[in-house]
């Protein structure tokens, strides 16, 4: 349907054909009402009236297009599924409660009992968790490799295995997966390639493009920015898409309307946000690499890092979250970590407010010492998801780290 400007209620998709993600991310998925609005409007509300018996039956029927109710059919979370699909280069998004939520859902959606996945070790440790315990009670088999080993991937391939999943760059090693090589396995063993691309954002990678079928977000991290609300994405071809929407019908692990609209306006700011963390995050890495009291700092922006010509390439950024290693053992960490004033104590990250935390006894806690150690979860590893602050005045807050140490 096409309207003249004067009294069209949003923009056409075809308008924003062809242009920028930094433009995607304000204007793309927006829905004005007939007031006319400028901002995104909100539509908290649980339930939709019909004009008639006849047009509820044929919402409910399918057979009509329209909003029914907002475990599924909301305004406001259509908006903001429209706007990170088109920013993602996406067919369609599925919003949902969480970031493990969107997991959960496509996993359950796509997978079967019988069905093996490939899931790399670096993945945030409920993921982890989730697969090896949860999926496993369902009849889904996963095997853990190296995120970096191409061979092991190949090596850990039956005829069973439906899904390949990733994160990268994984949490919290940095380390960066070659996302070409593994779009070409999985495409070659009938696997879908899922990648979590919450470290990125669509701003500095866009895996679609690369290869994977499916892509993960949380979108509590950096799509929102400010640490205000939990939520999750699906992005991907409506063949794939239609059946995680099915599943959200059915049992609801449902985004909100408000955190949508939240989301929605976290959105317009992204482009600026990921630069400023990028920049921060390179400054503070290579800094911490001089510090006497660190052992090894992670960071694909470094060109100490193994894959840091392979980020080079497919990204354009490094990303906002680092970790580095002191010389020492738990009480180390503990001690550095404590001795931050400015810096928040705090597992989340993709904050514009930098956030420092101990994986091993945090986001990693649950994982077995056998599993931290393949996974190189350290007790002397502390991680950092550096934010948008003075550079000077972060550096100032981690001298005082370093001091207790020496202390």
């Amino acid at each position: 349907m096409t309207f003249g400007r004067e009294e069209h209620l949003w923009i056409p998709e075809s308008d924003l054909d062809g242009m920028s993600v930094d433009t995607l991310a304000v204007r793309a998925g927006q829905i004005r009402t007939g007031q006319l609005e400028h901002s995104d409007a909100i539509f908290p509300t649980s339930s939709f009236v019909y004009g008639s018996a006849a047009q509820a039956a044929a919402r409910f029927g399918g057979e009509e297009p329209g909003n029914i109710y907002s475990r599924f059919t909301n305004p406001t979370v259509q908006a903001f599924e429209a706007r990170i699909a088109a920013m993602e280069g996406g067919e369609k998004a599925v919003a949902t409660a969480s970031g493990m939520a969107a997991i959960l859902s496509t996993c359950m959606a796509l997978l079967q009992s019988g069905d093996h996945v490939i899931c790399s070790r670096g993945v945030f440790g409920t993921t982890n968790v989730l697969f090896q315990k949860y999926m496993a009670r369902f009849g889904v088999e996963t095997s853990f490799v190296s995120l970096t080993d191409l061979g092991a991937w190949g090596a850990a391939v039956r005829p069973q295995t439906r899904m390949m999943f990733i994160e990268t760059p994984s949490n919290p090693l940095c380390e960066v997966a070659d996302l070409a090589a593994l779009s070409s396995l999985a495409k070659a063993n009938d696997a879908l390639f899922v990648v979590d691309n919450c470290f990125c954002t669509p701003v500095l990678q866009r895996p679609l493009e690369q290869g994977a079928d499916l892509i993960i977000h949380s979108a509590t991290k950096y799509l929102d920015g400010q640490g205000r609300c939990v939520g999750g994405v699906v992005v991907g071809p409506a063949k794939y898409l239609d059946e995680i929407y099915g599943f959200l019908r059915s049992a609801g692990p449902t985004m909100s309307p408000f955190n949508a609209w939240v989301f929605q306006k976290g959105l317009e700011t992204l482009p600026i946000r990921m630069r400023a963390h990028c920049d921060n995050a390179l400054e503070l890495a290579t800094w911490l690499e001089g510090q006497p009291a660190v052992s090894k700092v992670f960071y694909a922006g470094l060109e100490s890092h193994p894959q840091h010509e392979l980020a080079k390439k497919q990204q354009d950024g490094f990303g906002g979250v680092l970790s580095f290693q002191v010389k020492g053992e738990r009480e180390e960490a503990w001690r550095f970590i404590d001795a931050t004033r400015m810096i928040s104590i705090t597992a989340n990250l993709g904050d514009v407010k930098t956030t420092i935390t101990h994986p091993a006894t945090t986001t990693h806690g649950r994982l077995s010492p056998e599993d931290k150690e393949r996974a190189g979860i350290t007790e002397n590893l502390i991680r950092l998801s550096v934010g948008i602050e003075a550079i000077n005045d972060l550096k100032t807050d981690l001298t005082r780290g370093f001091q207790a140490l020496k202390d």
